[in-house]
């Protein structure tokens, strides 16, 4: 009952959510006509679409991915020819002629006047716009769809999702019934009738036109996080007692005696540094049960995996994102696993959870996956439904489950290598493999996946994006989501960044408008690193490199030449120092020679 309140409350506060702006059209159409034949219809036709589409992705797997994507365009396709019959009712009469005797005429949708409304025509309406609704999430949904991955397919996980959809209707039913007083009014007050309409129309091909960009899942829906996601929160924490009920993990965070974050856990999902060694023990209780991993929006290197298929197997879950450093850092090892133990019953399993937008992109993954050598299965979980399965908060983290599908031991960060081998051993054994053979903890890893100096390393990972920058310096102050000049001070301390140049700064990171701009940071740390993009054209953008000034010499890094030049052609890491020697505070530039670089976060080693 609990859950049932929580998905009610939450659906009502979607009507706050930028995320339902592209929607809020589509509804008020129907603002001047009766509620009872043309609004309710219509909320009900959302509301049950909303709860189908997202019952399917709990439960359906990658093919629900893809027929959900169909379903939106046909919709989107759907609402722009309705629009344009609002818009342009002659225009409309005409497109809609051949489908008379089909009696689907979308004309009867723009004629409010002088028509009987049907309520099987705003029904459809209802059922096409909740398909565009259905990407309309908060915290909320987020736990409803954590316990329907964690169920399966049942008359609860539905339940939870109608209420959800019937909030939601709720909070418009009320805008719609306010709003329609007021629409009325003003077509009885202004005999604007015909113009109403026609902008209504507008308002819906805007709509579509932002719907076929991506924008409703993608700004509004991101807007729409910062906006709401709080009060949501706030709910569940209030209702639930501050934690997630549908968690299949209850020891999530990590103790200090394991972990070391390079954020504060409660600030969300963390990069993690290497792990302080643990005890040399192998007491190994049980944690909980193998969530599902039917959240994946695709599988590379396998077919979808459950956790049915795995009985049997002694399995590693790697949570990683193919730009986090530290995951990187790790990949050797766990890559070394895979191959040694495979013959022996290991399955490893690599989670692909997204830390930038551009690490949603499949193909991205694809290529990222194949250049780092990552052979095993790797579920791309671009909805975070396998990382809140498992109440996971951190990059990387390993999971390891035993034969009878029961995980034993976690891991959070890189490190401790000898240890979680140990664990891989000793659960092989226990699943009859006991010919394990020497350790492969003793790997080496060259360039980007080389162990860090922790010893030596004095600057933390550093955002570039408003929503998460530290350290920033300008003399003419910072602006957000508009082109702005910088200019960054001559002299830095310790950690202190700035930039130089026309940038446009968002929130998750600064891209040059200009067709030159330069990034300085004073740093201390044998490696640095800098997350970089082509921008959306893919054009490749030259830059140059300097230490202190001049050419980084031998202490260039593998993606830069020893005079300092080298070229942002892809998405990802960059490797820009690799410093020998001592390690002293030293200001590092990189300047660009082309326009539409997208940088996102320093790391360092």
């Amino acid at each position: 009952m609990l859950l049932i309140v929580l998905a009610y409350l939450g659906g009502a506060l979607t009507i706050l959510s930028p995320c339902i702006l592209p929607v809020l059209p589509f509804v008020f159409s129907r603002a001047d006509q009766p509620f009872v034949r043309s609004g309710l219809p219509l909320l009900a036709g959302m509301a049950i679409t909303f709860a189908a589409v997202a019952t399917l992705a709990a439960v359906g797997g990658g093919w629900v991915t893809q027929a959900n994507q169909y379903g939106r365009w046909v919709a989107v396709a759907l609402l722009g020819i309705f629009g344009l019959t609002l818009l342009l009712p002659s225009f409309a009469e005409r497109l809609m002629r051949p489908f008379v005797s089909a009696g689907n005429r979308l004309t009867e949708f723009a004629q409010a006047d002088g028509q009987q409304v049907r309520a099987s025509s705003s029904f459809l309406l209802g059922i096409a716009t909740g398909l565009l609704w259905a990407p309309c999430a908060g915290p909320i949904l987020g736990l409803v769809l954590t316990g329907a991955a964690l169920r399966g397919a049942s008359v609860g996980t539905t339940l939870l999702l109608v209420a959800y959809a019937a909030g939601a209707a709720t909070s418009l039913a009320v805008a719609l019934l306010i709003g329609g007083r007021v629409f009325a009014a003003m077509k009885r007050s202004l005999g604007a009738g015909e113009w109403i309409r026609r902008g209504i129309g507008a308002a819906m091909l805007l709509g579509v036109v932002a719907i076929s960009l991506g924008l409703d899942t993608g700004v509004l829906a991101r807007v729409s996080t910062v906006a709401t996601g709080g009060i949501e929160q706030k709910l569940v924490d209030s209702l639930s007692g501050g934690s997630m009920p549908a968690k299949a993990v209850n020891n999530n965070l990590a103790t200090p005696a394991q972990t070391t974050a390079t954020t504060d856990a409660a600030a969300g999902p963390a990069m993690m540094r290497a792990a302080a060694p643990a005890e040399a023990t192998l007491s190994l209780p049980v944690e909980g049960e193998l969530p599902s991993l039917s959240g994946a929006v695709q599988w590379l290197n396998s077919p979808p995996l459950t956790a049915q298929d795995l009985r049997g197997k002694v399995v590693l879950v790697d949570f990683w994102t193919y730009s986090c450093i530290n995951c990187l850092r790790s990949l050797p090892y766990v890559k070394a696993w895979a191959q040694k133990y495979r013959d022996q019953g290991l399955v490893v399993i690599g989670v692909h959870a997204p830390e930038f937008a551009f690490e949603r992109n499949v193909d991205n993954v694809k290529r990222a996956t194949h250049d780092l050598g990552v052979d095993y299965p790797v579920a791309i979980d671009n909805n975070y439904a396998i990382w809140r399965a498992f109440g996971n908060r951190y990059w990387p983290a390993h999971y390891f489950i035993d034969a009878n599908g029961q995980i034993r031991f976690h891991h959070f960060g890189e490190g401790d290598y000898a240890h979680s081998e140990q664990v891989i051993q000793q659960l092989l054994a226990e699943a009859g493999h006991a010919n394990a053979g020497a350790m492969v903890s003793d790997t080496v890893a060259n360039g980007v996946q080389m162990a860090a100096d922790n010893a030596d390393m004095q600057s933390p990972e550093t955002y570039l994006g408003y929503e998460r920058a530290e350290n920033f310096v300008d003399l003419g102050g910072e602006s957000h989501d508009r082109v702005h000049t910088y200019a960054a001070p001559d002299q830095l301390a310790l950690n202190n960044w700035g930039l130089a140049g026309a940038w446009k700064v968002g929130a998750e990171q600064a891209t040059l408008s200009a067709s030159t701009g330069t990034i300085v940071y004073r740093f201390h740390a044998r490696d640095l690193h800098l997350v970089l993009g082509a921008g959306k054209d893919n054009k490749p953008v030259r830059f140059r490199v300097s230490i202190d000034g001049a050419a980084p010499g031998n202490a260039h890094g593998s993606d830069v030449m020893a005079d300092g030049t080298g070229t942002v052609t892809e998405q990802r890491l960059y490797q820009l120092v690799r410093q020998s020697g001592d390690v002293q505070d030293h200001t590092f530039t990189i300047e660009f020679l082309d326009p539409g670089v997208q940088a996102y976060a320093f790391t360092f080693g």
